[in-house]
């Protein structure tokens, strides 16, 4: 049975985006429609004909409209087999006729919470016969067609206009999928909401939650497939952002941007950070975007050339005219004004991306990697630390000038790839080792790099010099440490923790700079 006509429809929708238009075509197309509730108001207020369920089954609505379409008529006329006589005499003995069509979409359950509502009013947003009715319209799919979403309209349409009232195999098989993976989202939403309000970090079964926004050119390589999904948390950055201008961002420009862009909002003041295969190559903080963006790029600017740039604030002309005299891949903030657009619509290939406000650093929240087997899932690392949390180990006590370097090494550090080492002065990085696999390379090459910098810039000495140095973890040895104070280091800020403590504590003694614990790591693998 590839074409089913479609004679009979019920209608019962929470977003009624589009209601009028689908149901005026259905009644044009001489198609019966049962309706309930509000979606039958509607309806009817725009003059088309509509049968209430309750007028169709002899059945009123009942506590408070907790049972509506839970009947016989209803769910025997959705589930009734046309190509078995058994059941067509059943159907004709309990006067049941066939549904042909269902259109169903549920109440908004994910937006009551959102809204931190009552408990009972979330209660009451748990939809039971819409599920019911999806999920029978899907299992008879070879005579039924179910509509769970406003943008599939158009296409029914189509196909029923081509085919002369009748709907294809194809297009039911399809839908039903799409059903079946609209109720599952809709159960783990309200399983997930039951675990967070009884405590669950961890709840016994793990639920995926998101929705297909687009298929990717490609993953990490040509030769991989990828797709980008949304879903489940509403929280600003890539996924949620307004492209304004640029060819589609690929599965690299994505985790990038993500990257950059939650690195920037760690910050109050005016911030900017460039990145560079997942891990940064400047960041820094400035009286305004401008100084923060420039700051930003004398760190390494070989490196950011093709990068990422990211902004915690609006981007304006002075700031666009400094983007536009380097090639970038990608510029996301949460604004950017008339005059900025204006300037970097003029480099084509440039992705703009407009956040409308930054993500909370300290909002908990998940991460999930998939193993051979299995999935590793962990909460965010929202851990930060204030100045308050901060124990000078040395006899050397850091200046304040030194503590808000060693604050802003720190955050940075959190966003670089383990075993990572930042030197920074004056609000910006000034030197950057990542992902190395001992932790005195990384401050080698930290050091190293800065040089280079400097040697480009043509200045007279190594920016280390003078720096202060932050590191994710705690130094094993004092070797890392040493080098760190070779290239220049001052003051440094380190988790604590090691076995060897006393060791370095007594290196940077010896050396007489200062050190503080934070007693927090942010290892980032």
């Amino acid at each position: 049975m590839n074409e089913t006509p479609v004679s009979r429809a019920l209608i019962s929708v929470s977003d009624k985006t589009g209601l009028i238009d689908f149901a005026r075509y259905l009644e044009n197309a001489g198609v019966e429609v049962l309706s309930t509730g509000g979606s039958a108001v509607i309806m009817a207020e725009a003059g088309i004909k509509v049968t209430e369920v309750a007028e169709h089954t002899g059945f009123p609505e009942i506590l408070d409209g907790r049972v509506k379409t839970l009947h016989p008529k209803i769910h025997g006329g959705i589930l009734g087999r046309r190509d078995l006589d058994a059941h067509l005499v059943q159907m004709n003995k309990h006067e049941i006729t066939p549904i042909d069509l269902v259109v169903v979409n549920l109440y908004p359950f994910e937006a009551t919470v959102a809204k931190d509502s009552p408990f009972e009013e979330c209660i009451e947003n748990i939809d039971i016969g819409g599920p019911a009715l999806i999920r029978a319209a899907a299992k008879n799919h070879a005579s039924v067609t179910v509509v769970t979403d406003p943008c599939q309209y158009t296409k029914v349409q189509e196909i029923l206009s081509n085919h002369r009232g009748a709907t294809t195999l194809e297009l039911r098989c399809e839908l039903a999928a799409e059903a079946y993976a609209h109720t599952a989202s809709y159960d783990s939403m309200i399983a997930s909401w039951f675990s967070n309000i009884q405590g669950e970090i961890f709840p016994k079964r793990l639920f995926s939650i998101g929705k297909l926004q687009q298929k990717l050119r490609y993953g990490e390589n040509p030769h991989q497939e990828a797709a980008l999904y949304t879903g489940g948390v509403s929280r600003p950055g890539v996924a949620t952002a307004q492209q304004i201008q640029g060819k589609e961002l690929s599965y690299n420009n994505l985790n990038d941007t993500n990257a950059a862009f939650e690195l920037v909002s760690e910050f109050v003041q005016p911030a900017c950070a460039i990145i560079k295969h997942a891990n940064p190559c400047g960041v820094a903080i400035g009286d305004n975007l401008t100084e923060a963006y420039l700051k930003a790029l004398t760190c390494d600017p070989v490196s950011a050339f093709g990068g990422i740039i990211a902004f915690n604030d609006i981007i304006k002309e002075n700031t666009a005219n400094q983007i536009a005299k380097l090639f970038a891949e990608v510029v996301i903030a949460p604004e950017a004004d008339a005059k900025a657009l204006k300037i970097l619509s003029k480099k084509k290939n440039l992705r703009v991306l407009v956040t409308g406000s930054v993500a909370d650093p300290t909002a908990p929240g998940q991460e999930l990697k998939s193993i051979a087997g299995g999935y590793l899932v962990m909460s965010r690392d929202n851990g930060r630390v204030n100045r308050s949390d901060l124990k000078v180990v040395t006899q050397k006590q850091p200046t304040s000038q030194q503590i808000e370097d060693l604050q802003f090494a720190f955050t940075v550090c959190k966003h670089v790839k383990s075993n990572a080492i930042i030197y920074a002065k004056n609000g910006a990085t000034v030197g950057m080792g990542a992902g190395q696999m001992s932790r005195v390379d990384s401050s080698r090459i930290a050091a190293l790099k800065s040089k280079e910098a400097t040697e480009k810039a043509q200045e007279d000495k190594p920016r280390t010099k003078g720096s202060v140095v932050a590191s994710d973890a705690f130094f094993p040895f004092a070797d890392g440490l040493i080098a760190a104070i070779n290239a220049g280091a001052t003051a440094v800020i380190q988790p604590g923790g090691s076995i060897r403590d006393q060791e370095v504590i007594d290196a940077a003694d010896e050396a007489g700079i200062a050190m503080v614990f934070t007693g927090i790591r942010h290892f980032r693998h």
